[in-house]
């Protein structure tokens, strides 16, 4: 798979790149020693969606220790709403932080949400698929065509619209978008309703791999390769009173997603529980098409935010007059500096 060969060669060239001394700034960062949080574990709150295995690193933290090596004792909440409401739950102190996708989260942080950004999480977690004879091999062949999602205001929605509009094709007029519960999009499929769908993993995977489905595109291809899609954004003012616990938070969910891309096995029988329909060498199989050792910190993060950004205002999510760059250092946090 095209996800798969990106992370092995990122893995390779960071080996190699250490070797050399050359490693990137955001590795050096993640890399340097930093004194432990002293006295009792700190209490900290992470709201995170267990439904989506691309947060995978949120349970490796957990099981693996990254948050009792920093010195957190993390509460989880498990969020099925919205973003807004999530991001409002974060800057009204009612959690510390939460794990979510940047295209999810751009829009209502333009409003003034008190959250920061610090770090991506991976990269890669949406999938288009069609049948294998539906002819359909790439983003331009979806001129015309209906494309089922979970949301037409949503991630999915907005991603693809970008990249289509990228290839010069309007996502308005020129493509039919289709709501569907998740869980119907693979009847709607087979009923003919639409000719492709748009999901991730794990209902992707299984979608795939039980009605005999291609894959079309996803999000790391057009450009997006090297590009994380997730984040984790910390309460503003637990950043300006304690900043010592969100860089440990921020170390330990950064620390977690770099061992799940390197121990995928493991890391899939960790998820198992919040998939118990699915084996766990299927979730490993998933986590494959999630690039896990991808997560900027530190000015490349801010220049992806602002890549995001204009992306965005592309497709009038936000405002044409908003300066990508300015935007991105408001919202986004070094905590590891």
């Amino acid at each position: 798979m095209i996800q798969s060969t990106f992370g092995v060669s990122r893995r390779h060239l960071l080996s190699a790149l250490s070797l050399a001394g050359l490693v990137p700034p955001a590795v050096r960062a993640l890399a340097q020693d930093t004194p432990r949080l002293e006295g009792p574990p700190r209490k900290v709150t992470l709201a995170w969606m267990p439904t989506a295995l691309c947060m995978i690193a949120i349970p490796v933290a957990d099981k693996k220790g990254f948050f009792t090596k920093h010195n957190l004792d993390v509460e989880f909440v498990n969020w099925a709403g919205s973003t807004d409401l999530l991001l409002e739950a974060i800057s009204t102190g009612k959690a510390d932080a939460g794990v979510g996708m940047i295209l999810r989260w751009l829009k209502p942080l333009e409003q003034g949400f008190d959250v920061k950004l610090t770090a991506g999480t991976h990269g890669g977690c949406m999938h288009i698929l069609a049948g294998s004879d539906s002819g359909l091999k790439g983003i331009t062949d979806l001129r015309k065509k209906r494309l089922g999602v979970g949301d037409v205001s949503g991630v999915d929605k907005n991603f693809f619209s970008i990249v289509l509009k990228k290839h010069g094709i309007d996502p308005d007029n020129d493509v039919e978008w289709k709501q569907f519960p998740p869980d119907m999009l693979g009847e709607a499929l087979q009923k003919g309703e639409i000719d492709a769908l748009s999901t991730s993993d794990p209902l992707a995977f299984i979608l795939k791999h039980n009605n005999n489905l291609i894959e079309v595109t996803n999000n790391l291809e057009n450009g997006y390769e090297n590009l994380s899609c997730c984040v984790l954004g910390i309460r503003g003012s637990l950043i300006r009173s304690d900043r010592p616990v969100a860089a440990a938070l921020t170390r330990a969910v950064i620390e977690a997603a770099q061992w799940a891309s390197e121990h995928q096995a493991e890391s899939g029988a960790i998820y198992a529980p919040f998939a118990p329909k699915q084996r766990p060498e299927d979730l490993a199989k998933m986590l494959d098409s999630v690039t896990s050792d991808h997560h900027p910190v530190q000015r490349p993060f801010v220049e992806e935010i602002a890549f995001y950004v204009d992306d965005l205002k592309s497709v009038g999510v936000i405002k044409p007059s908003v300066d990508a760059g300015k935007f991105a250092s408001r919202v986004c946090a070094d905590v590891l500096a």
